[in-house]
């Protein structure tokens, strides 16, 4: 991000502070929904040489979920610029754009699936499309599902 752009207000600054990255109401919602279809993973799974951790993973199969807020990574249908220091948050938005694609291709090289779910997406339609996602990779990597299965 460019550091001779201004700063948001003070305001801005303690809004953005009190948004939670981790364990936000949309993420909770749609980690017990998972948990009350007896699905289990682990939550916030690190990222081996990044600071960045995955919000809900399945490591038997290697799926990553993340759940994006249509804000803050710039849904391509839902995607607004405040009005007040546009250039700032427009730096901001393409920042966490590129974060998002550099976590997805670090992933991808070690093996994972990436799955990313808009905020915006229902919590039946977000599960529906993990199930999907993990039924395909148990269609792949069936020895995997079994051995996975018998624990």
């Amino acid at each position: 991000m460019s550091r001779s752009m201004p700063v948001p207000s003070s305001a801005v600054s303690r809004r953005m502070a009190r948004t939670r990255g981790k364990d936000n109401p949309r993420e909770r919602e749609l980690r017990s929904a998972l948990h009350r279809q007896g699905l289990r993973f682990r939550i916030h799974y690190a990222i081996p040489g990044t600071k960045r951790s995955i919000d809900i993973a399945f490591t038997k199969w290697r799926l990553a979920v993340f759940c994006d807020g249509c804000f803050w990574h710039g849904c391509p249908i839902h995607a607004t610029t405040p009005k007040t220091n546009q250039e700032w948050w427009k730096d901001k938005i393409a920042t966490n754009k590129a974060r998002d694609l550099d976590t997805d291709s670090r992933l991808t090289s070690a093996g994972w699936q990436v799955l990313r779910i808009w905020e915006h997406v229902t919590v039946d339609d977000a599960i529906a499309l993990i199930r999907s996602q993990l039924q395909q990779i148990s269609a792949r990597e069936p020895a995997r599902a079994q051995r996975a299965n018998e624990r």
